[in-house]
């Protein structure tokens, strides 16, 4: 099999996902999965190259796509069995989920859509719990995260409402039993995120359990697992009881107080 074969079929069809070299990205994660029997959601259809490509690559699988235009495979000059076309919007919440009872699962969605951050999110969060286990969610031209005209913010990158930040904000989830805040509130992709991935103006998000606990903190309490550390080589347990559960305790207070504060003074929320 060549390994160029996505690239070829995307120079093809004159897919954009190939001036973009974006092909280069999906072969790396997907050819490992051409011959596999699997359901491949893109948002945003437009002429059809990149849907016509997928069918070919994933001749065993089912390829659909979604539009909020009108899509007709008449019109597109699809007659492959393996395409399903339907109209909708990526930020309706009501067609997404009449989507899913149809479909029920995908093994990847790539987000190829209208690029506003809000409809990016939105679809994100309502299609990841229905992206199956080893299965990869890409998302393609996140550079309009910094253009204004596009809902994105050139002029506060680091703390703008934006879907680069929020991806960015994902890789916590990879770690989040490493985090020793005893307020953390558990995020709804903590524990389901293997790998995010930054390429130029692509993302990937591979979805996987992650459940590895971690060797430094217990329960989001780095003073906890000391504790527990201590107390099983030392039998002095009153010793690290004042130390790790009074003094360090009252430590992290502390300092989560201060942050609270910082970040009230900052408007950072």
């Amino acid at each position: 099999m060549s390994k160029r074969l996505l690239s070829n079929l995307f120079k093809k069809y004159k897919s954009d996902k190939y001036n973009h070299k974006y092909s280069e990205v999906y072969e790396k994660y997907l050819n490992v999965h051409k011959n596999k029997k699997v359901k491949v959601l893109e948002i945003g259809v437009a002429d059809g190259s990149s849907v016509k490509a997928w069918s070919r690559f994933f001749n065993n699988g089912k390829v659909i796509g979604i539009d909020i235009k009108d899509v007709n495979k008449k019109k597109l000059k699809i007659k492959t069995n393996n395409i399903d076309l339907i109209q909708g919007s990526q930020s309706d919440y009501v067609f997404l989920k009449k989507l899913i009872n149809k479909y029920k699962s995908f093994d990847f969605i790539i987000d190829d859509g209208s690029h506003y951050p809000k409809d990016v999110i939105k679809s994100f969060k309502f299609l990841f719990p229905y992206l199956k286990n080893g299965g990869i969610y890409f998302i393609e031209d996140t550079q309009t995260s910094y253009n204004h005209f596009f809902g994105g913010n050139p002029f506060d990158l680091k703390y703008a409402n934006t879907h680069l930040n929020f991806f960015k904000n994902l890789s916590d989830c990879l770690n989040y039993k490493e985090i020793p805040n005893p307020f953390y509130i558990k995020n709804p992709f903590d524990g389901l995120i293997t790998n995010v991935s930054f390429y130029r103006n692509i993302v990937v998000v591979t979805k996987n359990i992650n459940e590895i606990e971690s060797n430094l903190v217990k329960n989001n309490s780095y003073e906890n697992k000391r504790y527990i550390t201590k107390t099983k080589r030392n039998k002095n347990k009153l010793k690290y009881f004042i130390k790790y559960l009074v003094f360090f305790k009252i430590y992290t207070f502390l300092y989560y107080i201060y942050s609270l504060i910082k970040r009230i003074i900052l408007l950072r929320f």
